[in-house]
């Protein structure tokens, strides 16, 4: 008897380790990606963010939402709520900055691909209180059709940074039977009405629900582009001149899937990464270290 009894504290034992590794590997899968909070309900369709030099995180909604900038500080509180004149939110779906604090808001967003009023708006005065809003209006210089035929469908935009003076557009290609390509298009950041360039196009994967580019972000130094997916971090580096896809590529699984639309850089070495309130996910601000 005394040895069944043995034989059952020993199995138990085994039990409990195997529980804890099993926790511990568990919880270490996701490691790299950190939540940081949960964000405010005024903010459950954010779709863009962006930082400025006062590094507080600004956050945008996408359509159906007014008109208004939210200025967080890192833990994902709202410290305050701008509201940008002269500006309509149509389909809001990413934000950029340039070295001088200016904030462009993309208002691209195409699911229809059918779109003829796309307008990025370049708001000025941000930490000085003093905004000025003015538009950069575009066409795409490939698009005949409004919409084109399905499988042609990759004229809708979700993602940008600022560089050198130009804007850079990433498709979200909703072409069913094409490849999953994004495109890069090139357009001056100069207020005014403007011919988006075609200039690249990188293959992101081959399954569709996996290759969708729903947001971008470049750091301070200019030397990194990050690409967002639902699940994972394209991160460029080594792109010299226009074509962004010459340099280095390097693909990041985040092991985590939910509908992330906003990235930014915190510094060179830190993500930050949010997504939308979803029936399985709440609007969330995560941090990824970058390795």
């Amino acid at each position: 008897m005394p040895g069944i009894i043995k034989v059952k504290i020993l199995k138990l034992s085994y039990l409990i380790l195997l529980m804890t590794v099993t926790a511990s590997c568990q919880k270490d899968k996701n490691a790299d990606l950190v939540k940081i909070n949960t964000l405010p309900s005024l903010l459950h369709e954010i779709s863009g963010i962006t930082m400025l030099s006062d590094h507080n995180v600004y956050a945008i909604n996408d359509s159906g939402n007014s008109n208004v900038l939210f200025c967080l500080n890192q833990k994902g509180k709202i410290v305050s709520q701008i509201k940008i004149p002269g500006a309509t939110n149509i389909d809001w779906e990413d934000l950029a900055y340039d070295q001088e604090d200016n904030i462009y808001i993309g208002d691209f967003g195409n699911n229809g691909n059918d779109r003829k009023d796309l307008v990025i708006y370049k708001v000025s005065g941000i930490l000085s209180n003093t905004i000025i809003t003015s538009k950069i209006e575009f066409i795409y210089e490939d698009q005949k059709k409004f919409p084109p035929k399905k499988k042609r469908l990759n004229f809708d935009v979700e993602a940008f940074v600022h560089l050198n003076g130009n804007l850079y557009l990433f498709t979200k290609n909703r072409g069913k039977k094409s490849k999953r390509v994004t495109k890069l298009y090139r357009v001056s950041a100069t207020p005014g009405k403007h011919m988006a360039k075609l200039i690249g196009a990188y293959e992101t994967c081959k399954n569709y629900s996996n290759c969708l580019i729903t947001g971008a972000a470049i750091n301070r130094s200019e030397d990194k582009i990050a690409l967002l997916t639902h699940n994972k971090v394209f991160l460029l580096s080594n792109f010299k001149g226009d074509n962004l896809f010459d340099g280095s590529i390097q693909k990041i699984a985040l092991k985590h899937n939910s509908q992330k639309e906003g990235i930014c850089f915190k510094n060179d070495s830190i993500l930050f990464i949010t997504n939308e309130k979803t029936n399985h996910h709440k609007a969330t601000l995560f941090k990824y270290i970058l390795k």
